[in-house]
């Protein structure tokens, strides 16, 4: 099932690709939360919604862009949870920093997540304690790499003057510091170019499902600030709590 799950983010990188490169306006409309949205969420949301079903019938979706009633999926145990677009906000400022992100929630743990970056052509999975990237027709194995002074710290281009994650940078000694949009920040500390990701500012559960999933399966760690590991049992609100991402 990864290897399809796979194969229809692709199928959703095309189509955003289609508007990305299209010289065209971007229409640009907001929800009710203020966040941005355009042709190109629609059109890949509606390409995985078809695929899943295809893939996988009995098990309901999670879409950032149809999230389901309260009522609907508080009895959840296993579902598909999808951003179709994460990095709407990089996608507009057209530097490459977005994704496709899908995930598969099993008693509130990400047990199988697909990353995928269109206008890089990268695609990040990984399932059970297995991580891949596959770049440049090759696909390879990923893990977190131990940690050496000084570690690389991966922060949100849109967190960067967040006053509570520079009163943490602060403390935390000697660092370097990557800045990268969307759920590639997870990608970044599976893959061993980061070492640690905090996050302070706000984030839904879909920003993060399918980032979690690589990252633990290359061995990282994704904890609240209390420690506990970052869950995605169904609950009425879709926000998560602030978390790190982590080799230690």
């Amino acid at each position: 099932m990864l290897q399809q799950v796979c194969q229809l983010a692709r199928e959703a990188g095309a189509a955003i690709m289609e508007v990305y490169l299209s010289e065209q306006p971007l229409q640009i409309e907001h929800k009710m939360d203020n966040s941005p949205v355009t042709a190109a969420d629609i059109a890949a949301h509606k390409i995985i919604k078809a695929g899943l079903l295809r893939i996988a019938p009995d098990i309901p979706l999670l879409s950032e862009e149809d999230p389901p009633i309260w009522e609907e999926r508080q009895s959840w145990q296993r579902y598909w949870l999808v951003d179709p677009l994460d990095g709407t906000k990089e996608f507009i400022r057209r530097n490459g920093e977005f994704t496709v992100n899908i995930a598969l929630i099993e008693d509130g743990i990400p047990v199988m997540g697909v990353v995928y970056v269109p206008a890089q052509n990268i695609l990040y999975s990984g399932q059970g304690r297995q991580a891949w990237k596959e770049a440049n027709g090759q696909t390879l194995p990923i893990k977190v790499v131990p940690a050496t002074l000084p570690i690389v710290v991966v922060v949100s281009r849109s967190q960067r003057d967040d006053e509570e994650l520079n009163d943490y940078l602060a403390q935390l000694g000697v660092h370097d510091i990557l800045s990268v949009g969307s759920s590639l920040k997870f990608c970044m500390v599976a893959e061993g170019k980061a070492q640690l990701y905090p996050r302070f500012g706000p984030t839904n559960i879909w920003d993060t499902g399918a980032g979690h999933a690589v990252a633990i399966a290359a061995g990282a760690h994704v904890t609240d600030w209390e420690g506990k590991t970052l869950n995605y049992f169904p609950r009425e609100s879709f926000l998560n709590p602030g978390f790190r991402v982590s080799i230690f």
